[in-house]
């Protein structure tokens, strides 16, 4: 494929994409130093954000014979759910409406924000980190495997756990951390996580994005 900023994994709908994804990795790598209130207001903003931005993009037929390289491996996936969890607390989990297993089931079907987040920022993640390559044909790759993966997975995940998130933030409901919630919190520094070095370094590496 000849290297060429006519490409459209250039096009200002992808660039921007790129940027609010970043936010959006960067936003979740850091939950745990929210508030709870905070952490809803934000994420109340950005997981729209994220969607319009994605319904956008267009579809590309992929190019290269090898799969692309992963960046987000069990630990940081585990890393990035952990944090999320930590900061939803007591509001974590909810009922699941729009999933194949409800016709079978016959309890309700219970989802986690924690979950959905961290799937979200995995598919985003790997797509970002091939971006910043470079590199057309596997930046053309990427965002083929990332529309694909929106249209299948993770958009569907993205408006169930805003749905969720929406509920807990006008339920009225006090949304303080609780004492044993704080402890929590308090006694898992991020200081030494690998995630913290990650982001670091992946800032900067990368302040034009």
């Amino acid at each position: 494929m000849e290297e060429t900023f006519d490409h459209v994994v250039y096009s200002k709908n992808v660039v921007e994409f790129v940027t609010v994804a970043k936010e959006y990795c960067t936003f979740v790598e850091s939950a745990i130093q929210y508030s709870r209130t905070d952490f809803l207001a934000v994420a109340g903003r950005i997981l729209p954000l994220l969607y319009l931005k994605a319904v956008v993009l267009p579809k590309v037929e992929s190019v290269l014979d090898e799969p692309l390289e992963k960046t987000v491996d069990e630990m940081l996936y585990a890393q990035v759910k952990e944090g999320v969890e930590v900061k939803m607390g007591r509001f974590n989990d909810y009922l699941e409406v729009f999933t194949p297993d409800m016709k079978y089931s016959e309890t309700p079907v219970i989802a986690f924000v924690a979950e959905d987040m961290a799937d979200i920022y995995q598919d985003v993640k790997d797509f970002i980190a091939s971006y910043r390559i470079g590199v057309t044909e596997i930046m053309n790759d990427a965002l083929s495997e990332l529309v694909n993966n929106f249209e299948l997975f993770w958009g569907q995940r993205l408006v169930n756990t805003l749905r969720a998130i929406h509920a807990v933030q006008y339920s009225g409901e006090d949304l303080e951390e609780e004492e044993g919630e704080q402890n929590q919190q308090t006694s898992r520094s991020t200081d030494n996580w690998f995630i913290s070095r990650f982001q670091n370094e992946w800032q900067d590496e990368n302040e034009d994005f």
